[in-house]
């Protein structure tokens, strides 16, 4: 039978096993949904590839650099997930607008529509130390 240390371990080895397959299957179960096809027959994710796809000529080498300041904060493992779905929000804004080049008004109206609002404390600090006057973008904060 187990006893002492060696009966503790298992059980502290079993339940991180147990919480790192729930964190997994939550964040693969996420990724699953945005996969799945809606009404239209396309998923979450193929319009973001397609806004992105559709949009690139628009962008400059200035504006893609903004972005890439933007999304600076964002922890470096979902980064390129972040500024995937930013961009493509960006692109679709493009889109709508028919406009001939991505502007940096477009990339931060494109920003806070796609982040969630517990991300636009991290944007309103890095818009003021880039010098980025916030207050035209109010309404889309609330």
């Amino acid at each position: 039978m187990l006893s002492g240390w060696f009966l503790w371990f298992i059980l502290i080895w079993v339940a991180l096993l147990l919480g790192s397959f729930a964190i997994g299957g939550f964040f693969m179960f996420r990724k699953f949904l945005k996969r799945m096809p809606k009404q239209d027959g396309l998923s979450d994710m193929d319009w973001e590839e397609y806004y992105v796809k559709e949009s690139r000529s628009l962008w400059t080498q200035d504006t893609r650099d903004l972005l890439d300041d933007l999304v600076s904060p964002v922890p470096e493992l979902f980064r390129d997930v972040a500024r995937q779905k930013i961009a493509g929000k960006i692109g679709e804004l493009a889109l709508e607008e028919k406009v001939k080049l991505i502007d940096e008004d477009l990339i931060i109206r494109g920003y806070i529509m796609a982040s969630p609002k517990r991300d636009h404390k991290f944007l309103r600090k890095k818009l003021l130390e880039n010098k980025i006057d916030i207050k035209i973008y109010q309404h889309l904060f609330d």
